[in-house]
Order: structure tokens, then C-alpha cells, then sequence
């Protein structure tokens, strides 16, 4: 008797189930937005692109370890292998030279995008002291939203026993909206506490 060989779609039998946000957006999210913008195709609905999660490391030059623990912690916090910055060009002043390494980033598509926003606006912004909800400025005219956080320990992932030091990270929204405007309908429709201008 032959042995059938197993697909693709049977192998992936620890696959995660569809992220709560993608759902909440196909099931709710495009019909509000089609019919408060009058779009004529669904393909014009804004929808989550990418997140770009970026991390800047100032001493990376003195202290070797302080890149590692840096690369671990944004590993922990997107499940994702972060990809190592450099320095572009010499900045005598930053005591900059072409090449150094300076901090890493990852960028998060698909199904992790969904899951990261989720976790971003129900765990990791509520968690922040005195958050008074997202700044209404931080859009680029494109459709795109940049927040910076302040420390990494606001994300569950993250040890207290185990950091060496507070680091900040910048996180870009990138969206496919054509304006600001439907932009911030969508982040707000997805969950995201948005102030009002």
C-alpha cells in the first residue's frame, strides 16, 4: 500500500487561528468605512499594511551587549528576528562612522501585523502611566501613524528580572489610506484610542 504524502495545509496543524482584529475588520470595519466614505470597491477601504517596530541603540559602540539585549528584547516582543541598522554615513559630532551598527528593526505583515496592533491597543497602551490616549498629530499625510514608547517593560513579553536597560522604540502604522482622515476612522474603528482633534 502506498503512503500518501502530507499537503502543505496538513502539515500546518499548529497554525494560529485568524487574529480577532482581521476578523473584526472584515466583518464590521470595511462595510462602516464604505459607508461613511462612500467607496465605490472594497478595495478602496484603507487596511493595515505593515507595522514598523524600530529601536535605536546609543551605546552600541561602547558596549557589545547592549546591541544583543536589544535585538533579544524586540525578538520577545514580535516573535520575529530583528534585521541589525547602520550607520549610513559618517557623523563626526554622534561620533557616527559609516557602518557602525546603531539599533535594529522589524517589520511585522499579515497575520503578526494584525496580532501585534491588537496586543498594541488592549495590553501595551493601557499599561503606559498617564496615558491619556494617542496624539491626533502623529499622522504623515499619507495615512501613516508614528508613536514612540518610552521604555520596552510596558510589553508583557519583557522580564523584569531579566532587562539590562530602558530602551525606547518608535512604531509605524503604515495603512493604505490615501489621507489622514480615513486613516485615523480606520486605527479608531480598529481600536486604536485615538484622541480627537
Amino acid at each position: 500500500m502506498a503512503r500518501k504524502t502530507a499537503t502543505i495545509a496538513e502539515v500546518s496543524v499548529g497554525k494560529l487561528p485568524m487574529p480577532r482584529l482581521k476578523k473584526l475588520y472584515r466583518d464590521e470595519v470595511v462595510a462602516k468605512l464604505m459607508e461613511e466614505f462612500k467607496f465605490k470597491s472594497v478595495m478602496e477601504v484603507p487596511r493595515l499594511d505593515k507595522i514598523v517596530l524600530n529601536m535605536g541603540i546609543g551605546d552600541a559602540d561602547k558596549d557589545n551587549k547592549a546591541l544583543d539585549n536589544s535585538v533579544r528584547d524586540m525578538q520577545l516582543i514580535t516573535g520575529q528576528k530583528p534585521v541589525i541598522t547602520t550607520a549610513r554615513k559618517a557623523i563626526s559630532n554622534f561620533k557616527l562612522r559609516e557602518g557602525m551598527k546603531i539599533g535594529c528593526k522589524v517589520t511585522l505583515r499579515g497575520d503578526r501585523a494584525y496580532y501585534f496592533l491588537d496586543k498594541l491597543a488592549t495590553v501595551v497602551l493601557p499599561r503606559i502611566r498617564d496615558f491619556q490616549g494617542l496624539s491626533p498629530n502623529s499622522f504623515d499625510g499619507r495615512g501613516n501613524y508614528a508613536l514612540g514608547l518610552k521604555e520596552q517593560l510596558v510589553f508583557p513579553e519583557i522580564p523584569y528580572d531579566t532587562f539590562d536597560k530602558i530602551r525606547g522604540m518608535d512604531v509605524v502604522i503604515c495603512t493604505t489610506a490615501k489621507n489622514d482622515e480615513h486613516a485615523r476612522r480606520f486605527l479608531k474603528l480598529m481600536g486604536m484610542p485615538v484622541r480627537e482633534k
